[in-house]
């Protein structure tokens, strides 16, 4: 979910060729060696031109697998757009996301191929860093700004999306904007504006400058007081600037030529240079360019999409309704924009407007609920009119490439819901039908819904040294100061977490009391996780994931849990950015040219950075960069699979699957060496803490460069048609299947 980042404390709005291992950063960008494209669009190069469109869509919080016995999952319930993906191409339902799992990350790696550690969103939807010479000694920062924006201009002035060499992650939309085609970003992660931030580090200093119109605009609304009166004037530059966007290639074609609205697109680290293009930044100039001078764009069914206050444009991350995102997707896909990335809030919760504050009002939802189920049909009825609008224009399987994904998994904090006579299950409610809180965990309802909220410093002694937290399931720790992870009160402090317990309603416990940490991790386990990236500022203390039925902050209860340490707040129920299979396992649909008809593939284990190698395959197309995901043959037809993938086919297989399970976030070795790092972390012996990190340490160093090895030949059979070494590859499988061997001795001996 986008919207809630609770931060510090603090609720904020706003996600066989061995080549060496210098080649894996800043030195090892690849230039696509292609000049600007001037005739248009060019997609399909490499055999497939047949696709003229590529169509990117990413659910926040949708499932394949049911949620509750009995109630079928978001998919089932969406049977237009299942059955077009499993019908028409090949459905991967053993997909898996990254850590710290979380909206801005999962959508990121998908958009980038790359782990965290080389995309910068270490930790999300925000994180936090250590501000040298504060006596608060940590600031936050939401993950959600655009591509180019920084941490904090004056205490972290390095990329938010830092990547190799502490440059910006290279973005995604430039091999298409090289190759003619406008792209289009439709409420999607950090490649259109996230806020209308004035200061320093803001978006609309950022992209339009100090004093511009487009700042003042801004600016004025932000020093409006916060009233009814004023909540459309205070909304305006949301609705405006935010959320859509509209990069434009070098054609005479492109939205951007001769439009006065065209802002620069900068991009001063992108590899090989980017001068000259243009964007378009937000509805207010967006929806003219793709309208023909409408300021309104309709909806799927027809009608204007408005902020909740009724202005047309940008409706909010949380109005990204199906029937919003699709809406502009296809006036984009048929109005000159043949490449468009999409957002589609959350089934989960209820999203309604509420004209008053100019925005949407999120309420939890219980799988097989009544308003969840009403909203699982909204969506399965707005695909349906996707698919037939895009049909009537001409744009379809035959000659577009869909990409459907999700951001992450859930878990579901609620009991059993009570069936309704209209079959909807029910959920703990007042006579208002607004769910409760329940403050005595020993006597929750079994039908009752909601995190279990805690106050984590309330529950630890006071003895334990200055923290904060990024409040989460899965809590980032920093500690003040940022001592060593040797400190003896950071160790101590390790220890007391580790001993947490409390009184938990769900999961078979019915109220017993039980542990509130499943791992933990410092930063030699955190490095394995791909949670440490080219900003040191940003290393966690330590991480804790936590038993998924509990949500942990370091201020007070509020809402119906006021005066308690632990309850059960109702108003959140679908926890993430933790280990748990249901969080990690994700789908991934792929429908076009040069894709298989498989249907559901439930066995093939994959991860959510081979969605851009695989899509950048099926385009004939290439990034810059070395990706750390592998291309998804299982899902290519032979005359779309590269000829160096081809020619050792059962090869890359092997290789593909082993790599996975050493180098994903949730592989093997990372799963193995983080059960080995909770034992380390909660031990009172400084010994087999000492001796336990170094045995990771060491495997990871390991795991680090055979992988570098890995990704870099498997991306240069795929792109670069050099064929992979059968005697080379073997190597690397015996060398990796040997450190998932001992990465899992090791667990099993802590």
């Amino acid at each position: 979910m986008r919207t809630r980042l609770k931060v510090g404390g603090a609720i904020a709005l706003v996600v066989a060729l061995a080549i060496t291992a210098a080649a894996s950063g800043a030195a090892s960008r690849r230039s696509s060696g292609r000049s600007p494209s001037s005739h248009g669009c060019e997609l399909g190069n490499g055999g497939h031109s047949r696709i003229k469109h590529l169509i990117y869509l990413q659910f926040d919080n949708v499932h394949f697998r049911s949620d509750a016995a009995g109630v079928p999952g978001d998919l089932q319930q969406m049977p237009h757009l299942l059955n077009f993906l499993r019908g028409q191409g090949t459905l991967f339902t053993n997909d898996h996301t990254i850590l710290i799992s979380h909206t801005a990350g999962g959508i990121l790696s998908s958009l980038t191929g790359l782990y965290p550690d080389r995309n910068g969103q270490t930790v999300t939807n925000s994180y936090g860093f250590f501000e040298p010479g504060s006596a608060n000694a940590v600031g936050f920062s939401s993950a959600f700004k655009y591509w180019t924006d920084q941490v904090d201009a004056v205490n972290d002035p390095v990329p938010n999306m830092i990547t190799d060499g502490g440059l910006t992650t290279p973005a995604p939309w430039v091999p298409f904007t090289r190759a003619g085609c406008d792209v289009g970003g439709v409420g999607t992660a950090n490649i259109e504006l996230e806020n209308t931030a004035t200061n320093a580090t803001g978006d609309m200093t950022r992209v339009f400058g100090t004093g511009s119109p487009e700042w003042n605009e801004a600016a004025a609304a932000a020093a409006l007081p916060s009233t009814p009166a004023n909540a459309k004037a205070k909304g305006q530059p949301q609705t405006d600037f935010v959320g859509i966007a509209v990069h434009c290639a070098r054609t005479a074609a492109s939205r951007c030529a001769g439009n006065a609205d065209a802002k620069p697109d900068a991009l001063p680290d992108e590899p090989g240079g980017y001068a000259g293009y243009q964007a378009l930044y937000g509805a207010k100039y967006v929806d003219p360019a793709i309208t023909g001078g409408n300021p309104c764009v309709a909806d799927t069914a027809g009608q204007p999409i408005t902020d909740p206050a009724g202005t047309c444009g940008f409706p909010g991350f949380d109005g990204m309704l199906a029937s919003n995102t699709l809406g502009y997707v296809a006036q984009m896909q048929e109005h000159g924009v043949p490449v468009t990335f999409g957002y589609l809030s959350d089934v989960h919760d209820a999203h309604t407007p509420n004209p008053a504050t100019d925005s949407y009002v999120s309420t939890a939802t219980g799988p097989g609920e009544a308003a969840h189920e009403a909203q699982l049909k909204s969506y399965d009825a707005a695909f349906a009119a996707f698919f037939a609008n895009l049909a009537a224009h001409g744009i379809d399987r035959h000659n577009a490439l869909f990409v459907v994904t999700v951001d992450e998994g859930d878990h579901f904090t609620g009991g059993a819901g009570v069936p309704a006579p209209d079959g909807t299950l029910t959920y703990a409610s007042d006579a208002t039908g607004a769910h409760t809180a329940c403050t005595v965990l020993t006597a929750c309802p079994s039908n009752q819904i909601g995190e279990v909220n805690a106050n984590v410093k309330a529950l630890l002694p006071a003895s334990e040294p200055a923290f904060s937290i990024h409040n989460d399931d899965a809590p980032t720790f920093y500690v003040n100061g940022n001592p060593a992870a040797t400190d003896p009160s950071v160790r101590q402090l390790e220890r007391d977490v580790a001993a947490l317990r409390a009184p938990d309603p769900y999961g078979g416990h019915n109220g017993a009391a039980t542990s509130m940490v499943v791992n933990l991790a410092d930063p030699v386990e955190e490095k394995a996780l791909h949670m440490i990236n080219a900003d040191p500022k940003r290393t966690p203390t330590f991480t804790m994931f936590g038993n998924p039925d509990f949500f942990f902050q370091t201020t007070n209860l509020s809402g119906g849990c006021v005066g308690s340490t632990v309850c059960v707040n109702p108003g959140f129920a679908w926890n993430h950015g933790d280990v748990q299979e249901e969080i990690a396992n994700t789908w991934i649909g792929l429908v076009g040219p040069g894709v298989s008809s498989g249907g559901i593939d439930s066995t093939t284990w994959t991860d959510h950075t081979n969605v851009r190698p695989t899509m950048m395959t099926l385009l004939g197309l290439k990034d810059d960069y070395v990706q750390d995901g592998r291309v998804l043959i299982e899902a290519l037809t032979t005359k779309a699979t590269p000829q160096a993938l081809i020619a050792h086919r059962e090869a890359v297989r092997r290789l593909g699957d082993v790599y996975e399970q050493l180098n994903a976030s949730f592989g093997s070795f990372a799963l193995d060496t983080l059960k080995a790092s909770t034992a380390a972390l909660a031990s009172t012996d400084e010994s087999t803490y000492a001796s336990i990190e170094n045995a990771i340490a060491s495997l990871t160093s390991q795991r680090d460069s055979l992988a570098v090895q890995i990704r870099n030949g498997l991306n240069a059979a795929a792109f670069d048609e050099q064929a992979l070494n059968e005697q080379a590859a073997k190597g690397w499988i015996d060398q990796a299947q040997s450190l998932i061997d001992q990465a899992s001795a090791l667990a099993a001996s802590s």
